[in-house]
């Protein structure tokens, strides 16, 4: 019997989903891919598959890296609809203890959508540069920034722990704490842990670790516009601003990070978005279909595995 904190189960064929296909996925997957960990995919918000290569089991949780990012968008959009911020503000403003003694334009006039959509600016990613430093809130804002904010896309983790920074500065909780009861505990996930700076912040661009249910239930609470179990959790604004193209990405060889980029979500081909992490750790939401996909894995070739989910996937769910 499902439970508030299970997701309900059904076979694939009543949501409308070839069981072959998803044998073939599998099948593919151990051939050609190899170092998946685990999988669940949701269809109209059922689980219909799912599975764990030994070692990896249901109950452990799984480092995101930076799929730790969607949840840290997540943060800020509850903090944006309790009026602690919007995206519109200095990012300048929440810091000013801190602030250099010479400004330029394009830090002055760098918000928090900026941070949200990695396009501070800056020409190069700025997270080694700042975590060489005791002091990376300082040191981010001591940086050059080489462009007019929102005109240059770059992925930028140093950004994502800015974001972090800024929901610690305004709620005095960790983003961990902040999202317990407002995000964990309504959709039913717990055991969450979040790797912290020496600083008490947690580092927002990578450093969450939780289940495989938890990454699909995260996609299915986006794929219901901010709903879940009819309460509303997150503003559907949020989820309509978070997912669709802020910034233009579109230099990049790979096809499905090439397709835009929202806030710490990425586009994806067929009208799809994801958030994603390190070595093919995925929330894929495809909204035309329903359907959700987690992916955790230890691979190098990350569009490998969106490939075979285009290929093999999607056919199934005429």
């Amino acid at each position: 019997m499902p439970t508030p904190f299970n997701l309900p189960r059904s076979t694939p064929e009543a949501q409308g989903i070839s069981s072959a296909a998803i044998a073939e996925f599998v099948k593919g997957a151990e051939k050609s891919i190899q170092s998946l960990h685990s999988f669940m995919l949701l269809r109209h918000g059922q689980v219909v598959a799912e599975g764990w290569w030994h070692p990896w089991r249901a109950e452990a949780p799984h480092m995101l890296f930076s799929l730790s990012k969607s949840f840290t968008s997540t943060a800020v959009g509850l903090a944006v609809a309790e009026g602690h911020l919007t995206v519109d503000d200095p990012m300048l403003s929440f810091f000013p203890g801190v602030v250099p003694k010479k400004v330029s334009g394009n830090l002055a006039a760098m918000q928090v959508r900026h941070l949200l959509s990695m396009s501070t600016g800056h020409d190069l990613d700025t997270t080694e540069r700042i975590f060489l430093s005791r002091n990376p809130i300082k040191e981010f804002l001591s940086l050059p920034v080489e462009h007019t904010p929102g005109t240059h896309f770059v992925y930028n983790s140093g950004a994502s722990f800015m974001l972090s920074a800024i929901v610690q500065k305004l709620t005095g909780q960790t983003l961990l704490a902040y999202l317990t009861p407002r995000l964990f505990e309504p959709l039913g996930i717990s055991g969450a842990t979040w790797e912290t700076h020496p600083n008490g912040i947690n580092f927002g661009g990578w450093g969450l670790a939780i289940k495989t249910e938890d990454i699909a239930r995260l996609g299915q609470l986006y794929l219901q516009k901010g709903l879940w179990n009819g309460e509303r959790i997150l503003p559907d604004e949020w989820v309509e601003a978070a997912t669709t193209a802020q910034v233009s990405n579109a230099s990049d060889p790979n096809p499905d990070w090439s397709q835009g980029y929202g806030y710490q979500f990425w586009r994806c081909r067929h009208n799809f978005y994801r958030g994603d992490g390190a070595f093919g750790q995925f929330c894929i939401v495809m909204p035309d279909w329903e359907a959700v996909l987690a992916i955790t894995a230890g691979v190098a070739d990350m569009q490998a595995v969106l490939n075979m989910v285009w290929d093999v996937l999607l056919p199934a769910m005429g």
